[in-house]
């Protein structure tokens, strides 16, 4: 088991944690499995919800625009064909499309581990003891990036749903570069596309819950 800081939101240590090496430490991360879970994240982040109309749904067209021989044109059926301006799309996509790519549960797992690897290997992880904002406050959200040299950088911040609260949210929702989310609920996405990423302690106990068994 690998020996981390944890340090306080000034930024000066405060005890030690050991986390798991099957979690953040495998010997050689999966590229494969990693390529498709982000994939699959990415579809489903897809609503599905855009939609067309074909020529039975534009309105208008219930004649023949002209009569079919004689008048030296082609021949047509509708104003709403597809190749009239006006017509309806051709093969055009519907709604509640799924976009769902399924991926297996070991391969997921995998896949996380791999990230949490990248990270750990390239010191981009920092262990909080606590994050709390007892009011909402974008100045003390700025001051605790400051400390955890946080500010020029992509911060992800991990924290349980319990430690998560509206105040946390609301103080740092005003910085572009910080993505707030629970254990649950961050995506390999998140963790790649990261250069800083904070955690608390109960925060990494459940990452390694369901990523240790």
């Amino acid at each position: 088991m690998a020996k981390f800081d944890v340090v306080n939101v000034l930024g000066k240590k405060v005890s030690d944690i050991e986390i798991l090496d099957k979690v953040f430490a495998i010997k050689e991360p999966h590229n494969q499995s990693m390529f498709d879970l982000v994939l699959s994240e990415r579809a489903s982040l897809r609503q599905g919800t855009h939609s067309t109309k074909n020529r039975k749904d534009v309105r208008g067209g219930g004649r023949k625009p002209w009569r079919q021989k004689g008048t030296g044109r082609a021949r047509q059926g509708s104003i709403r064909s597809p190749q009239w301006r006006g017509g309806g799309v051709v093969f055009g996509p519907t709604p509640l499309r799924n976009y769902e790519l399924k991926i297996n549960k070991k391969a997921k797992k995998l896949a996380l581990k791999s990230g949490w690897t990248i990270k750990a290997n390239a010191k981009a992880l920092t262990f909080l003891d606590s994050v709390e904002f007892k009011k909402p406050s974008s100045k003390d959200f700025g001051t605790l990036l400051k400390n955890l040299d946080g500010i020029d950088n992509k911060v992800l911040l991990i924290l349980p749903a319990d430690e998560a609260s509206h105040n946390t949210w609301l103080s740092g929702r005003n910085f572009s570069n910080v993505m707030i989310v629970t254990p649950s609920t961050v995506m390999l996405d998140d963790i790649l596309n990261s250069t800083k990423i904070f955690m608390t302690e109960t925060a990494v106990r459940e990452i390694e819950g369901v990523l240790g068994k």
